[in-house]
């Protein structure tokens, strides 16, 4: 057990000290959610009615609503940078020796997804607090609430990222996979527009957007940040994280990588 612990912490540390190197990337993972949350909101909240559903009990502006999708949203693009360092690592000969290491891959990997995901959460705690500074907040309560529905939702878009890097080779190739994966997956979603509005315009939208892993993902952190428990969405989630991680090591299989080098 000291040598699993002692190989989550190098690999959390690892990623720690790349991130305080790559200072540029702290600032994009807040402009990117701020651009929405104080520009175009201010232009949607007269366009986008709000009516009064779960978890909310009274009228909202768009700005409050949306704050949980943005959340999510700095949790998927970490998700998809951390699993464009592994493709990089890949290529540059580090990620073969971390496989490599005498412990199960499937620990190495989680270790890597761990790290990734405790960044991602140090990341939305500081846009919840600049949001804080603008008078968009919540009560105190359910900013600890939400630690674990970030802590799951950071970790199901982690494992999303890390089974796209299993099966991409080169690092030109992974800048269109992510746009491809990232502006469907939260766009086709409830960050930006509640379900039901989305039904009004177009059922089949709805369907697909029910459907979305992220969907479920942001109304985990929705309902967390008011005090509240979703089952239906930790239990979406949950199983999301399950099935991309599962996927994510039969991608990593060096196995099924020698039986395809053999082919």
């Amino acid at each position: 057990m000291t040598v699993y612990l002692i190989a989550l912490s190098a690999i959390i540390k690892r990623e720690a000290l790349r991130f305080v190197h790559q200072r540029e990337r702290f600032v994009a993972a807040l402009v990117r959610p701020l651009v929405w949350l104080l520009v175009f909101a201010a232009g949607f909240r007269a366009a986008l009615g709000l009516s009064i559903t779960p978890p909310y009990q009274t009228y909202i502006t768009y700005e409050i609503y949306i704050v949980p999708g943005l959340c999510g949203m700095i949790l998927l693009f970490n998700g998809m940078q951390s699993s464009l360092s592994l493709v990089y690592d890949r290529e540059m000969g580090s990620m073969r020796l971390l496989l490599t290491a005498p412990l199960p891959r499937w620990w190495l990997l989680t270790c890597k997804l761990l790290g990734a995901t405790i960044i991602s959460i140090l990341q939305v705690y500081t846009f919840l607090f600049v949001a804080w500074l603008f008078d968009i907040s919540f009560d105190p309560l359910g900013y600890i609430y939400a630690l674990p529905a970030f802590l799951i939702a950071g970790l199901m878009l982690g494992a999303l990222g890390l089974a796209l890097s299993s099966f991409i080779k080169q690092l030109e190739n992974f800048a269109g996979v992510m746009n491809f994966v990232i502006f469907p997956t939260f766009f086709l979603s409830s960050a930006l527009y509640p379900l039901w509005k989305m039904k009004e315009s177009s059922v089949l939208l709805y369907q697909i957007c029910s459907i979305n892993p992220f969907t479920h993902a942001v109304e985990l952190i929705r309902f967390a940040l008011y005090g509240q428990f979703n089952a239906t969405a930790l239990g979406w989630t949950v199983l999301a994280v399950t099935a991309f991680m599962a996927l994510a090591l039969w991608g990593y299989d060096p196995a099924r990588g020698l039986i395809r080098r053999k082919g």
